[in-house]
């Protein structure tokens, strides 16, 4: 089966590279910790200044470094406490005054009641974090020279790198001295190297290091060459704690959008940003149609903010949408590794994972288009996902890697037929992906299982300790499903398996191959049919099995075995077939089962013997179990036997359903052979040779030897019946007699007559053209009854052709009825034209031994016989 976590990098990577990436851009921000320090201002910049002076410088000192200084081109001292400033250039440096920000502005009014200070017109911040260098030069001390606004310029820029300084122009810039705060409701644009962005309205407290961008936060930059948009509703920054935090956040990378309801950024000693997280809700979606969300997304950087590490918590989903397939992921959590480069390497989701995947597309099935939808849910506990480098900056999995107890359930529909079901299932399951993220195959450890449900709704699933399966990719599952041609009917050689093969095609999916190994079981369920029995679970169990998609058939060696109702078979391989439920046995087949109940008791339903209740047993080279008919087929020198019962030839098929027996030849060199035991006679078997009678003694069965071109017994009717088939006569043999006719019936008895359980033969009817030779005599007639229990033969013929014995020294008689009983060798004639009846005496040369057997198969006695009405037979 084809397993797709397609484009899991739109799943899992998507969100946090997004936003990552965006944040990493907007808080290069974060790395000017103190922006500037307006509250340095001097509460007056002049006392009672009340006139125009051009050039106007203050700075303020504390220990070995400048504080902040103020030049202004021009001033105006107004009566009312009120200061107008001309072309100021405010500089304001850090504590160890190893960083300088500046402030501009044509016009500056500053209230000295009010304590504020109002920008007129537009103002430019430069904010910038100096090198080396360049803080050793602001500790020198402040030129003499007037023209300090000159002087001064070169000195903040000249060292400092393009990413080393923050622009911001904005307007209507106010500060209150008493509280430390500045503001603005108007637009801030600001820019770095790296990125520019914009707001409506900002607020800094000096006092508190607090920044707001009030509304319509937009950051844009680059990230690895790609253009990064950010915007916001609203952002704030703590300078004490290093935290950033932005409300209503998304972020645009590659075609794909990341949000969050609310992102908190925290940074390192050095102004690069080292945590964010992402809390109230969190979702991103890539350009190729993947989305994952989440209530939690937190994410750990490294000095370059690159990602690191990465977590989703409290409940993560993810979608993908792609042509035809649709992808749906779910886990409580999921945490991420990155590489150097910020690429995905590694995701490990826990607490319950799900993915499931949807796919709908036109396939050839017999000529003609059938819509098919495949779709596959994987659940495990814990899922860990491996990533490979896809060029272009994207991954792509690896391998994935499930532990806990994974199963991988798959659902393939064809037009308006039924869904057909399958599994895979182990306690821990390792996976590979091709090309186009396609899962192309699995190796699962203990309790490893697979099971489908066909088309002729037969349920089967098949187990062992190891599975390694190859799987089917993209639509290569119906092309090579239609070419399967029928591997397994190769191997059996039967009609039966070539039609199941192409049967199979039409539902090879999605497992090319597939092996189990160790203690493997198949379990086998029929499928139930209207208003009939179920039919027994089939089970099998062997060393190791082989899958193969191409029809559908498992192979089972090392050991075999097969349990199906009452029989249980062995071979040196079996195949099944997973469409039709059929099992086909190779080499060394042998089977066993136990026809009754209990002593006494008729067969069971569902087995077929010998009328006998001890176990039945068979074998043969090949056998075929098919399973919706109930038969069993045993070819190659097939013999089944039940105690002293037995049949052998070519070929035997047993219908456990009907409860019937055939068994057939097509070569007259190798026919049918039944050997059954009658119901003893009343002799013993020393006094049998002389005819004496032991009262007392145990009647002692004789053996009946069948020959013939094929055999039907019915275990219902206890009947056996053989015709002559390909050898045109049956041939028949019992311990005083050989007959040949077109047919033989033997009729066992109803219930076994001894203790043991062997079943007998009540009678043997033989009809159509009979001879019966014995020791001196020969008959002929239509139809020949003998009776075991008696021993006795009556063979009667047509009112045209009436039944003839033969006698070499006393000629022919004829009548209705000829009756030769072995008791005495004596020969009764019943009815004709006198309707007397005759009885004569043969010599007592016996059938009994071989040798009786086989010269009395060859040669004709010359026995002396008396024939007289009514008269006794000679002793």
């Amino acid at each position: 089966m084809r397993f797709t976590i397609e484009r899991m990098r739109t799943l899992v990577i998507g969100a946090g590279v997004l936003l990552v990436a965006a944040l990493g851009v907007f808080l290069a921000i974060g790395k000017f910790r103190n922006p500037f320090k307006i509250g340095d201002i001097p509460k007056r910049l002049g006392l009672n200044v009340q006139q125009e002076a051009n050039g106007y410088t203050f700075s303020h000192a504390l220990g070995a470094h400048a504080q902040w200084k103020l030049h202004a081109s021009k001033e105006v001292q107004y009566k009312d406490n009120r200061m107008q400033l001309h072309g100021v250039v405010i500089e304001l440096y850090s504590d160890d005054g190893k960083r300088v920000d500046r402030i501009s502005g044509d016009e500056f009014n500053y209230d000295e009641k009010a304590g504020t200070a109002t920008a007129v017109g537009p103002v430019e911040i430069t904010l910038m974090r100096p090198g080396p260098e360049q803080a050793a030069e602001m500790t020198q001390a402040a030129p003499k020279d007037k023209k300090l606004a000159k002087d001064l310029a070169p000195v903040t820029a000249s060292h400092a790198g393009p990413n080393d300084v923050i622009h911001v122009k904005t307007s209507g810039l106010g500060f209150n001295q008493k509280t430390g705060v500045a503001t603005t409701a108007e637009r801030v644009d600001f820019s770095t190297g790296q990125a520019s962005g914009s707001s409506l309205g900002a607020t800094y407290d000096s006092q508190q290091g607090f920044l707001v961008l009030d509304r319509n936060v937009e950051l844009a930059g680059q990230r690895d060459g790609k253009p990064v948009a950010i915007h916001a509703a609203h952002m704030e920054f703590t300078r004490d704690t290093d935290v950033c935090t932005l409300k209503t956040a998304t972020a645009e990378f590659r075609g794909g959008l990341a949000s969050a309801a609310e992102a908190r950024v925290l940074f390192r000693e050095d102004g690069t940003a080292e945590h964010v997280d992402a809390v109230g809700g969190f979702s991103a979606t890539t350009a190729t149609g993947g989305h994952v969300q989440a209530p939690r997304a937190a994410m750990d950087l490294d000095e370059k903010n690159q990602p690191r590490h990465g977590r989703l918590d409290g409940g993560v989903t993810m979608d993908s949408v792609k042509g035809a397939r649709t992808v749906h992921g779910s886990s409580p959590a999921a945490q991420l590794e990155f590489t150097a480069k910020g690429d995905l390497r590694h995701a490990h989701l826990e607490r319950g994972v799900t993915m499931q995947s949807d796919e709908t597309n036109n396939q050839q099935v017999n000529g003609r288009e059938v819509a098919t939808h495949v779709g596959r849910t994987w659940h495990s506990p814990v899922a860990d996902i491996e990533f490979r480098d896809a060029s272009d900056g994207q991954v792509e999995p690896d391998a994935i890697h499930g532990i806990g107890g994974v199963t991988i359930d798959s659902s393939v529909k064809r037009g308006d037929s039924a869904a057909l079901p399958s599994k895979l299932s182990a306690d821990e399951v390792n996976g590979r992906f091709g090309a186009n993220s396609v899962l192309t195959s699995l190796s699962g450890t203990g309790h490893a299982s697979m099971s489908q449900t066909s088309a002729n709704g037969s349920w089967q699933n098949a187990s062992g300790d190891r599975l390694e399966a190859v799987l089917v990719e993209g639509g290569e599952a119906g092309s090579k499903g239609r070419e399967a041609g029928s591997k397994g009917a190769k191997e059996t050689g039967s009609t039966g398996a070539r039609e199941q093969g192409s049967k199979g095609a039409a539902g090879a999916e999605d497992v090319q191959t597939a092996s189990l190994d160790g203690h493997v079981v198949l379990l086998q369920k029929p499928a139930a049919k209207p208003g009939e029995q179920p039919q027994p679970e089939m089970r099998a169990t062997s060393g190791h099995a082989a899958y193969e998609g191409d029809g559908q058939w498992l192979h089972l060696t090392s050991n075999p075995r097969v349990v199906d109702g009452g029989m249980e078979l062995t071979a040196g391989k079996i195949d099944v077939s997973q469409v039709s439920g059929d099992a086909f046995a190779h080499g060394n087949v042998k089977a066993t089962w136990t026809s009754t109940k209990g002593a006494g008791a008729e067969a069971a339903p569902g087995t077929v013997a010998l009328g006998g209740q001890n176990p039945a047993h068979v074998i043969a080279d090949e056998a075929h179990l098919h399973q919706p008919t109930g038969e069993v087929e045993f070819d190659g020198n097939a013999r089944l036997w039940q105690d002293a019962n037995s049949v052998e030839g070519p070929a035997i098929v047993l219908d456990r359903v009907k409860r019937t027996m055939t068994a057939r030849s097509t070569s007259a060199m190798n026919p049918v052979k039944v050997v059954l035991l009658s119901a003893g006679n009343a002799k013993a078997d020393g006094a049998q040779g002389r005819g004496e009678h032991i009262p007392g003694k145990p009647a002692v069965p004789t053996v009946i030897r069948v020959r013939g071109g094929d055999l039907f017994y019915s275990d219902v009717d206890r009947r056996a019946l053989m015709r002559g088939g390909t050898l045109g006569a049956v041939t028949a043999e019992t311990g005083t007699a050989i007959t040949t006719s077109d047919q033989v019936a033997l009729q066992l008895a109803a219930a076994a007559s001894r203790s043991a359980g062997q079943s007998e033969v009540e009678t043997m009817t033989a009809s159509g053209h009979v001879l019966v030779t014995a020791p001196g005599r020969r008959g002929v007639g239509e139809k020949l009854v003998y009776t075991g229990a008696t021993g006795n033969y009556v063979i009667t013929g047509t009112a045209a052709i009436p039944p003839r014995i033969s006698d070499a020294e006393r000629g022919t008689a004829t009548g209705q009825a000829l009756i030769f009983n072995t008791r005495d060798d004596s020969v009764s004639i019943e009815g004709g034209e006198s309707g007397t009846e005759t009885q004569t005496t043969a010599p007592k040369l016996r059938m009994g031994t071989e040798q009786g057997n086989s010269r009395g198969a060859q040669h004709a006695a010359q026995p002396k016989a008396q024939q007289g009405s009514g008269s006794e037979p000679d002793k």
